[in-house]
């Protein structure tokens, strides 16, 4: 009798008899962004895909599984903000610690930190020694954002432009799109692939593989499962282009404009007269100009242009890994873009600071 005793009072100082499991598909975890559900677990690959949940207890553990590597930023009783309390690398199957403190009400914020080439995430289920809460409520707005490396983040904690690209350098929270979503209280969707443009990828790579193509993707990296819809957005920022004027080429500006239009016909089937806004980066002078050509051909209404400056960041302390925009140059490009969706969608412009 003794010996029982003894074991199960080791199990519990261990954090290994946890009262409550529940499946990742159970109502309480709250996922914004696409993802798959499948019986009781949740896939997803696309950068800056979020889960949410609450629970009480003072220990919760993840059981899940990745088919590469992928990191994810976690915040810990806090809203997201642009610097996470931890940094974890999922592998292979495992099981994850992502609390173990104080007993009470808690709450968690679990974001992927690298895009779809890096691996296609599964969320099994969460335990606790406690027991689950309600989910989280979302908030009143969503953005969807559809773009390159830019909107996944690449290279923004990186030190320098001459630092290679590394996985562990890839955050989208410190990107523009999750910087505009903390400003506006807005829920984002990055739905981004570094590389991909509208008819060419970065020097020619693979061009069938675009985004126009992805975007009617679940997964990022699996185009056998088609997206049938599932949140709808408030407003959807479409910023590509870049790769398309890459290594000093430029497409076909009616081939180019056809293929927007394409895109932006997906975009009205699935949030059906939702504002957009269609950003022009400032990597080439023309680009512009194929913006606004393609918008106006289209023929839809509440579709905007806005071209971005050359001067909108500066070339040195601005950039991260590759000459990619590190978190102060995106603070930069959020700014641009602020007052235009304020005035766009006639939302308040929040007296704070864009962080």
């Amino acid at each position: 009798m003794k010996k029982i005793t003894l074991i199960a009072a080791l199990l519990i100082s261990t954090g290994l008899c946890l009262a409550e499991t529940i499946p990742a598909t159970d109502g309480r975890i709250s996922c914004i962004g696409r993802c798959l559900p499948q019986d009781t677990e949740l896939s997803f690959d696309w950068s800056a895909t979020t889960l949410r949940l609450n629970f009480q207890g003072s220990r919760l553990e993840l059981k899940c599984s990745d088919t590469h590597a992928d990191y994810f930023n976690l915040w810990i009783d806090k809203e997201q903000c642009a610097v996470p309390d931890r940094v974890i690398c999922v592998k292979s199957d495992t099981t994850i610690c992502l609390f173990k403190g104080k007993k009470g009400n808690h709450s968690i914020i679990f974001q992927k930190r690298t895009e779809g080439e890096q691996g296609t995430f599964t969320a099994k289920e969460f335990s606790t020694d406690g027991n689950f809460l309600p989910a989280p409520k979302r908030k009143g707005r969503l953005i969807e954002f559809i773009g390159d490396s830019y909107t996944c983040g690449y290279g923004t904690e990186a030190p320098s432009r001459d630092c290679p690209f590394r996985p562990e350098t890839e955050n989208p929270s410190l990107t523009y799109a999750d910087i505009l979503g903390r400003f506006f209280d807005a829920e984002t969707v990055h739905i981004s692939h570094s590389g991909r443009g509208i008819v060419r990828n970065y020097d020619d790579y693979n061009q069938s593989e675009n985004m126009v193509k992805f975007y009617s993707q679940t997964f990022d990296q699996h185009s056998e499962e088609a997206w049938e819809g599932g949140y709808r957005a408030d407003l959807v920022v479409i910023y590509l282009g870049t790769n398309d004027f890459s290594c000093g080429k430029q497409p076909n500006i009616n081939y180019w404009c056809d293929n927007y239009g394409i895109l932006l016909q997906k975009v009205r089937a699935f949030h059906p007269g939702v504002p957009v806004i269609c950003m022009a980066s400032k990597a080439d002078p023309l680009m512009g100009y194929y913006v606004r050509r393609a918008v106006e051909k289209s023929g839809l209404d509440n579709v905007h242009c806005l071209a971005l400056s050359d001067k909108v960041h500066n070339e040195e302390s601005d950039l991260g890994a590759s000459w990619h925009p590190n978190y102060n140059g995106h603070r930069k490009v959020a700014s641009v873009l602020a007052p235009y969706i304020s005035t766009v969608m006639n939302w308040e412009f929040p007296a704070k600071v864009l962080e």
